[in-house]
């Protein structure tokens, strides 16, 4: 075990790779990625593996290399863009006599500073004690071990190493326990979200895109924003209007390349407001050289989570970094396929809310509706609704000027009382689409 410097720690990268050079955007990420955990990168170092070592990953000349640039410079972290196995990790650091982390376990460090909400700690603790659970063996070399035979070295009958193991399990089936306890309350008000029939909506996509900027915009929300990797961890949840229609807007946490396997199995409590989504907002990166790279990336985490069959509506952002470009909506088969925007300039927010309209249905109904003096019942629901702009009482009944979404005076008109709305459905009344307030 470590003790993590206050101030940061001086870290050298490598980079493993087979054949060729290695990708500069790889790199780049990895360095941004241990920027966000604070550390300061000071080297990094290319390390060519065609046939990987098993016990130390890179080639032993290579390790001599790191090893001097670490006296040299001062290094006190060494950070491995590949998953290391816990052979590889304990003689890298007793070759280099300084700490090793391999990529898995620095994805986790940046999660476990950012966790924010009770449901996020236990997530990351539990994914951090299941990656621990393999990387415990010579961590207490110092205490006693079982022993026997001579008076006073008989041992306790258990090992160090064998009760930080008993611990450690009984700890994450707590905690494994508690997240299927709060799993149990997210389903229930999801549940409940379907019930009220409101229209949800997810926004997923690369970390860094301009997800919680977008939320914020739409939402007038105080999610936490900045330009860095995992910026956002925890999901936010809110109830919007789009020109009348209320949906719920998600924002959830970002993806990255190789998402470790004990994050995507932790966080599929939280990843499950993407899965129970009726449209994704797929946020992209407009500038990024790469973009369609990341894209790739966040269908193969939505395919893994068992979201990849649900639609989506992509999001081109941060049009401002690119000269010329201006707010536009891509369509494809009749249908919104994009939308090219700025959250952070809130330029194109309404052709976000026209596209998600068209692609949810989310049209308005306005019409003149006359209601038996045997429909109060129904009458008193368009109250409910705020639905009514005028209204005059009549022999007949009620005569209504009536201004609803398309979806509530569907629900409404298959209620046994809603046969009046239902001669408005199949297109009597004016169809309005959708927009987003400025």
């Amino acid at each position: 075990m470590f003790e993590r410097s206050r101030g940061g720690e001086n870290a050298l990268l490598i980079q493993p790779h087979a054949g060729g050079p290695a990708a500069p955007d790889v790199l780049e990420e990895f360095a941004e990625l241990a920027r966000s955990a604070g550390a300061r990168v000071v080297a990094s170092v290319p390390a060519r593996i065609d046939k990987p070592n098993p016990s130390i990953l890179i080639g032993t000349g290579k390790l001599d290399e790191v090893k001097a640039i670490c006296e040299v410079s001062g290094i006190d972290l060494v950070l491995v863009n590949h998953p290391l196995s816990p052979l590889q990790e304990r003689n890298l650091e007793k070759a280099l006599e300084r700490r090793v982390v391999d990529r898995t376990g620095l994805i986790l460090d940046i999660f476990a500073q950012r966790a924010r909400s009770h449901e996020g700690k236990l997530q990351v603790e539990l994914a951090q004690l299941r990656h621990m659970a393999t990387r415990l063996v010579r961590g207490w070399t110092h205490l006693e071990r079982q022993r026997g035979g001579s008076i006073g070295l008989r041992g306790p009958g258990e090992t160090q190493l064998e009760t930080d193991r008993r611990l450690l399990q009984k700890r994450v089936e707590v905690l494994q326990k508690r997240l299927d306890k709060v799993e149990v309350q997210h389903s229930q008000m999801r549940r409940a979200r379907v019930r009220s029939e409101l229209p949800r909506l997810a926004l997923v996509g690369y970390t860094n895109a301009g997800k919680s900027t977008l939320f914020n915009a739409l939402t007038g929300a105080d999610a936490y924003a900045a330009d860095q990797l995992f910026a956002t961890l925890d999901p936010t949840v809110r109830r919007i209007e789009l020109a009348g229609v209320r949906v719920v807007l998600a924002d959830t946490v970002g993806f990255v390349r190789d998402l470790p396997h004990e994050l995507v199995a932790a966080f599929r409590s939280t990843l499950g407001e993407a899965r129970e989504a009726d449209l994704l907002l797929h946020v992209v990166d407009a500038d990024d050289p790469l973009r369609d790279d990341r894209m790739a990336q966040v269908d193969a985490v939505l395919h893994d989570i068992g979201a990849g069959d649900i639609p989506q509506l992509l999001v081109f952002n941060k049009i401002d970094r690119i000269e010329g470009a201006q707010p536009r909506i891509d369509q494809r088969e009749d249908a919104p396929a994009a939308v090219w925007l700025s959250a952070r300039d809130r330029i194109g927010l309404e052709l976000l809310g026209e596209a998600v309209g068209l692609r949810l249905g989310l049209q308005r109904i306005v019409a003149d509706l006359l209601l038996p003096g045997a429909a109060g019942r129904l009458r008193a629901r368009l109250h409910a609704l705020g639905a009514v702009r005028a209204e005059s009482h009549a022999e007949d009944g009620w005569h209504l000027k009536i201004d609803l979404a398309a979806a509530d005076a569907a629900r409404l008109a298959a209620l046994p009382e809603g046969a009046p709305l239902r001669a408005l459905l199949p297109g009597e009344a004016t169809l309005l689409p959708v927009e987003l307030p400025t």
